[in-house]
Order: structure tokens, then C-alpha cells, then sequence
């Protein structure tokens, strides 16, 4: 469903993500795993139609990733990306003129469990409370791919379970969920797939329930030894 065909990203001298092919499958809950300056971010914002790849190719469906697919794609990125006069429902309401897929009757429902009202001010949230807005937002969507750069950020370690659940919902045979985090146990918890980056590079996708039986090793054994010998 979304594909990239030797996709490089290069910033001045910078190689953020250096010809990286990979496709991910439907039905199917990925997590994408490595240290800062892997090249996590910037694959996503490449998939999300976000930044133009310095060269190769980020395909949905076949088709060049572009304004089309931005409408079955729902990206949540690190960066608050709210204007501070807004409240949580003026977000939502915005998000509900963007795109048709939106549901306000969801995102209530997800911002109940994730104990927000839609009174607030998003200048006023903390960093917790922004990150479960944002992932309340992007769920709301009926999309075909989300991307959760970083979902876990800031939040407690009670309010994971409510996420780690709404974010399962989600998972179906006809969808793609991509997670990236630097929480590797929570990861392993909600993947079926690990997508290892290190340096611009794609370094292995393992089925980690394949990873489990056939080598005794799990995502966390694995993260282990892909990046003992980097500083991280």
C-alpha cells in the first residue's frame, strides 16, 4: 500500500534518509525503531506528501504520494502544529473542514478517554496533554495509513494503556499503522512488524512474532544488537 523506491532525502550536506526501499503491507501495525537522526521523521514526512525526496520514489497505492493520497494518510508529527487562539474543539472543527474523512463524534469520544474537553486551549495544554490531542485528532480520521511520529511522548505511564487500546482499534486488515518511538518495550506491546533505521539507512524489517519463534529473541533483543556500538 505505501511504498519507497531508493528515496533519499539529502538537507545541504546533510543525507537524512539515503535510498531506502521498503513497502508496508495492510493490515499490519509497523513500528519504525533507531536513534535520533535515523532518517525516521523525515521517511514519514515523505510519505505524508510533507517533503519532496531529493530523489526515488514514495508511492500509495501505486500512484506518486501527492494531494490525492494526503486525503487516506493521517500524519501526527512531533511539532505542534495549532494556532495558540485555538481551542481543542476549534482544532477538531477545523480538521472536520480539511478532511472528509474526520469524524467529531470520534474525536470526542477519544478525548473523553483520554480525559480532555474540547474547552481547553490548546496554548494551554502541557506537553502530555497536547501529545494525546494530536493522537485524538489523527484517529478521529477514517484513514488508510496512519503515521504517529513519536505518539508516547510526554505521556504518563497510566494514560499509555488508554493510547496503546485506541491505537489497536485502529488496526484492521485493510489498514497501515507506522509508529515510531525511542520506547522500544511499549512498541513491542502494539507491533506485529519492526522497522529498524540507522543513519539514512534501512536496515531490516522483521515479523516479530517470526523474530520470536525462530531465533528466541524479541524486538527489544533485537534494537540491542542492531545499535549496541552507536552512541545513542
Amino acid at each position: 500500500m505505501l511504498e519507497s523506491k531508493q528515496i533519499t532525502k539529502v538537507y545541504g550536506h546533510k543525507t537524512a534518509v539515503d535510498q531506502v526501499s521498503m513497502k508496508l503491507m495492510p493490515g499490519h501495525i509497523y513500528a519504525m525503531l533507531g536513534p535520533n537522526g535515523s532518517g525516521k521523521t523525515t521517511w514519514m514526512k515523505m510519505a505524508a506528501g510533507l517533503v519532496k525526496p531529493t530523489s526515488g520514489e514514495m508511492l500509495f497505492k501505486g500512484e506518486p504520494v501527492g494531494i490525492a493520497s494526503r486525503e487516506r494518510i493521517a500524519y501526527m508529527s512531533t511539532e505542534p502544529y495549532f494556532y495558540a487562539w485555538m481551542s481543542i474543539r476549534d482544532a477538531g472543527l477545523y480538521y472536520a473542514d480539511f478532511f472528509r474523512d474526520f469524524s467529531y463524534d470520534r474525536f470526542a469520544e477519544l478525548l473523553k478517554r483520554m480525559e480532555l474537553t474540547d474547552d481547553l486551549k490548546t496554548r494551554t495544554l502541557s506537553s502530555g496533554m497536547m501529545a494525546k490531542m494530536k493522537i485524538a485528532i489523527t484517529l478521529a480520521r477514517d484513514a488508510e495509513v496512519y503515521m504517529l511520529d513519536e505518539p508516547f511522548n510526554g505521556i504518563d505511564l497510566m494514560a499509555r494503556d488508554e493510547i496503546r487500546e485506541s491505537i489497536i482499534e485502529h488496526a484492521s486488515p485493510d489498514k497501515v499503522l507506522l509508529l515510531s518511538s525511542h520506547l522500544v518495550e511499549e512498541m513491542e506491546a502494539i507491533a506485529d512488524q519492526a522497522v529498524y533505521m540507522r543513519e539514512g539507512h534501512l536496515v531490516e524489517i522483521d515479523d516479530l512474532e517470526e523474530l520470536r519463534q525462530s531465533q528466541g529473541v524479541s524486538m527489544a533483543d533485537r534494537y540491542r544488537e542492531i545499535y549496541r556500538h552507536m552512541e545513542v
